[in-house]
């Protein structure tokens, strides 16, 4: 996750996306004081530990130059109410993380600033979902793009559901699309061809030496690539 504050292998992940035919690169934006509850943080070096995967705020303007320079969209997920002013200047669109779909003040934060907003669903049941979309048109939201999401790292293909894309279409009137951890090319091309996903999100790492990349969820760019050109 932002890739151990290495400006140089962050600029490195930009460039490697806009080659394989990305439109956008995400960073994330959270404090661990903030995103994990105290009693975790003193039970758990591994959650301290990830301390050291917090995007410095100086990142920030370099990362959105590059970005321009090649061609991409920058954006990033703000994890605390404060990042979403933090990010503003840099950012084309904001992304909300399935985790915080029920955080009400953070969606109209994001929706205020006046840029579109992607959310991602994960396992927020329909209601929940149509909630949030409301909250973030009634703040000010004119562009509004809705992630089906399945909450596994990485999630087995057959467990896609993708006929949701269909359903939180038709329930929200936004615009949806698939936010990707099967590693399926099968299962994107799907996705785009017959759920029509207008957007697809997924996590790339740079050459598999990545924090996460042992998880499975993961694409590399030399793989993602071509899937991005049977899509266009």
């Amino acid at each position: 996750s932002n890739h151990a504050q290495d400006l140089d292998r962050s600029i490195a992940f930009v460039d490697a996306a806009a080659q394989a035919g990305f439109d956008a690169v995400k960073f994330q934006l959270f404090r661990v004081a903030q995103l994990f509850a105290p009693e975790i943080l003193a039970k758990s070096p591994q959650h301290r530990k990830r301390v050291a995967w917090e995007l410095p705020l100086e990142h920030l303007a370099p990362l959105a130059k590059r970005c321009q320079e090649k061609g991409v969209e920058f954006s990033c997920t703000p994890f605390y109410l404060e990042a979403v002013k933090e990010l503003e200047p840099y950012v084309a669109f904001y992304k909300v993380a399935s985790y915080e779909l029920l955080w009400n003040d953070l969606l109209k934060a994001c929706a205020k600033t006046g840029k579109p907003v992607i959310v991602s669903t994960g396992m927020a049941i329909m209601p929940e979902i149509k909630a949030a979309v409301s909250t973030l048109e009634q703040a000010g939201a004119k562009d509004v793009t809705v992630l089906h999401c399945v909450s596994a790292y990485p999630s087995p293909p057959e467990q896609s559901n993708l006929s949701a894309i269909e359903a939180i279409r038709k329930a929200t009137g936004a615009k949806t699309g698939w936010s990707d951890h099967s590693r399926s090319p099968a299962v994107i091309e799907r996705a785009v061809h017959h759920w029509n996903a207008e957007t697809i999100e997924l996590h790339l790492d740079l050459d598999g030496t990545g924090e996460e990349y042992h998880t499975g969820h993961c694409w590399l760019p030399e793989q993602i690539a071509p899937v991005i050109a049977a899509v266009r």
